[in-house]
């Protein structure tokens, strides 16, 4: 038996540039954290006294013989990359999948850490990471980035660069206590629907060509980002925010809708300096900056909205338990 826990992530600056139309050209950067709330994937050898030989338990239970008859595309291109029988596997979380924070990124790394695992091999971050890349790009053909991948297996406030040559993840060296500052700034709220990430990165993607000058300016802000964060005033990071939000919406018509964008103004007009839309857009969660004085004002007037509490996290996929025994 063994537990793997894997974060979900915030990202801040650079989303887009993340993708390898843009970055194996151009070079890309991500600033981005994960917090406290997780995928979790419990494993465990499957007793041989069933007409199926593997089970895997989420939103509903799949019983198969081979990887060919699992229905989940993520679980059967991990199967076929890592064969492990004779499997039980079951999936939770602390927040809905499909909302912007990386929930399936999060869900390849974890269950390839699991299955490594039960293979009795324990790889690095790094190869965690590119082989999820692999598994979602390359074997399942999803549209995206891979900012969501690195985050997932390493955790922590970091930045993140891109380039044809590879990948570089590198903590941003700030104090607890700013890190505390940012923290307490910030708000996280779901605007009540999911969204198919897919489309939008698959629209994105497209038009790429066409929205050079905007990656590149969400590209700058990260280093902005990172100056503001050792020193500046934390007010211009939710400035920030906003015009990166502005630019991220020109990205696909896909991006936001009437509803999210009235939404947003609300907030900004009741005190949030920026914010964003996390993950690809469309819906899921919006990341808010906030002056700690505006945000009881916030909760109470939009109470018909989920605010989440988090805080950053410095872990990244771990193994909560393992029982070698069994």
């Amino acid at each position: 038996m063994l537990i793997t826990r894997t974060p979900f992530r915030m990202s801040f600056f650079g989303g887009g540039t993340d993708y390898c139309d843009y970055y194996a050209n151009y070079g890309g950067r991500v600033l981005s954290t994960t917090v406290d709330k997780y995928c979790y994937l419990s494993m465990r050898e499957l007793p041989p006294f069933f007409d199926y030989k593997s089970q895997f338990t989420y939103s509903r239970i799949e019983r198969f013989n081979s990887a060919d008859e699992v229905s989940h595309p993520l679980v059967r291109a991990a199967l076929k990359y890592l064969p492990v029988e004779h499997l039980q596997l079951a999936y939770d979380a602390d927040l809905p999948a499909s909302s912007g924070i990386g929930s399936s990124s999060a869900f390849a790394v974890g269950l390839l850490q699991g299955l490594h695992a039960m293979r009795g091999e324990y790889p690095d971050r790094m190869t965690l990471a590119k082989e999820a890349v692999y598994l979602e790009r390359e074997m399942c053909g999803e549209a995206g980035g891979v900012q969501d991948q690195l985050a997932a297996a390493f955790g922590g406030l970091n930045r993140m660069d891109f380039s044809a040559e590879g990948f570089r993840v590198t903590p941003l060296a700030i104090s607890a206590a700013r890190k505390k500052e940012l923290q307490s700034r910030l708000m996280l709220v779901f605007t009540g629907f999911t969204h198919f990430s897919g489309a939008v990165a698959e629209e994105q993607k497209k038009n790429i060509p066409s929205t050079i000058k905007q990656l590149d300016e969400m590209k700058a802000m990260v280093d902005l980002a990172e100056e503001i964060l050792r020193g500046g005033d934390l007010d211009d990071f939710g400035l920030l925010l906003h015009h990166t939000w502005e630019l991220k919406r020109s990205l696909s018509n896909r991006i936001t809708n009437y509803e999210i964008d009235l939404l947003y103004t609300r907030l900004r007009n009741a005190g949030a300096l920026g914010g964003k839309l996390l993950g690809a857009g469309s819906g899921g969660f919006m990341l808010l900056f906030v002056p700690p004085e505006r945000q009881p004002y916030i909760r109470q007037t939009f109470s018909e909205y989920r605010f989440i509490p988090f805080a950053f996290e410095n872990s990244g996929t771990t193994i909560l338990y393992q029982n070698e025994t069994e």
